[in-house]
C-alpha cells in the first residue's frame, strides 16, 4: 500500500505529532490553512467515510474524543475551531485515508466554500 497516512503511522515518514493513542494520531498539516491545523487520522486505513460500517465505526467516536483533546492541547477549545472532512475527490479529498482537519487560531469565514 503505497498511503502516506498509513506511513506516517508506521513512522516511515516523520510527522510532528500533537496526539496520539493506540487508534487515533493526529499531527500538524505541512501546509496549514489556519495557526492551528492539524490532520486527525485513524491507525487503521480506511479510504473515507463512504467506508465507515458497521465494524469500523466505533472509530469515529475515538477521533471525536480525540478532537476535543487536541483542542484543549492547542487552546483553541475556548476561542472555536472547525473540523472538516473531505470524502472523494470531487470534495478536495486528495490523501485516500480517511481524516479530518482541525483548524482554529483565527476567525473564519461562515462560508462552506
Amino acid at each position: 500500500m503505497d498511503c502516506i497516512f498509513c506511513k506516517i503511522v508506521k513512522g516511515e515518514i516523520p510527522s510532528t505529532k500533537v496526539y496520539e493513542n493506540d487508534r487515533v494520531l493526529a499531527f500538524k498539516d505541512i501546509h496549514p490553512q489556519a495557526p492551528v491545523h492539524i490532520i486527525v487520522i485513524p491507525k487503521e486505513h480506511i479510504p473515507d467515510a463512504e467506508h465507515i460500517n458497521s465494524e469500523n465505526a466505533s472509530i469515529l467516536a475515538d477521533i471525536f474524543l480525540a478532537i476535543k483533546e487536541i483542542a484543549k492541547l492547542t487552546g483553541v477549545n475556548e476561542s472555536g475551531y472547525r473540523i472538516i472532512n473531505n470524502c472523494g475527490k470531487a470534495a478536495g479529498q486528495t490523501v485516500f485515508h480517511l481524516h479530518f482537519h482541525l483548524l482554529g487560531g483565527k476567525s473564519m469565514s461562515d462560508s462552506m466554500v
